[in-house]
């Protein structure tokens, strides 16, 4: 079995469904942020990574994997969940991308602005989400299915799930309008290792006026500096 280190940031965004995929496919993992890795600022270990950028995965303490996606990718194969058929897995890869599509401006928004900048990015994107959630949803219910390429979660899922849950801090009643979503937001969180994370992970509080996660009990304000 493959040691992983999953290396990331102070906020809720791209570690969130590798960390799901993970817990749902029992495979053992650390998280940790990047100054406790590194044991260096970011700035000075931003140009020694793969494409300067975080999240990154790390295994057997040597192999660095970055780029959201391809994380999901390995993890799912490491977990014997990829799709056999290759017509399904090409879907299911564009269920995937189409979901990290939705990276930006959601999550920096939502992990970031604060009074009238916070605002006012809502409102621009929100027309973007409420036709790129319609889009998601007809993929549900032209699948027939509980989950989008059956009746199991696979990376896709959980990648989508993430974004889906962080627009409720957007806009905690914009999900309701998709309804076949909402329902697979409900699905996804009644599966119970998923629900263990969901339920201990830190919460991520004053979105919009001075966003922090509760780690361990105190309040960090979100970014890429130790505090």
């Amino acid at each position: 079995m493959h040691s992983l280190k999953l290396i990331y940031f102070k906020m809720r965004a791209l570690a969130e469904a590798p960390q799901m995929l993970m817990k749902f496919a029992d495979l053992n993992y650390e998280y940790l942020m990047s100054w406790d890795y590194f044991d260096d600022d970011w700035e000075m270990v931003k140009p020694t990574i793969p494409f300067q950028q975080l999240p990154i995965l790390v295994v057997d303490d040597e192999h660095q994997i970055a780029q959201s996606t391809s994380i999901m990718r390995f993890l799912q194969r490491l977990a014997g969940m990829e799709p056999q058929d290759p017509v399904v897995a090409a879907k299911a890869d564009a269920i995937l991308e189409s979901a990290q599509e939705l990276f930006r401006p959601l999550n920096p928004t939502v992990n970031f602005a604060v009074g009238e900048d916070f605002e006012s990015k809502k409102e621009s994107m929100l027309p973007e989400l409420s036709s790129r959630f319609a889009d998601l949803e007809r993929a549900l219910l032209n699948g027939g299915e509980q989950f989008f390429m059956g009746e199991n979660p696979i990376a896709c899922d959980f990648t989508v799930y993430h974004h889906l849950d962080i627009s409720r801090n957007l806009d905690p009643d914009f999900l309701g309008q998709f309804s076949r979503l909402s329902e697979f937001v409900r699905d996804i969180e009644r599966i119970e290792s998923v629900s263990d994370y969901l339920n201990s992970r830190p919460e991520l509080i004053d979105v919009k006026v001075a966003p922090k996660l509760v780690i361990n009990g105190k309040a960090h304000p979100t970014g890429i500096n130790k505090t």
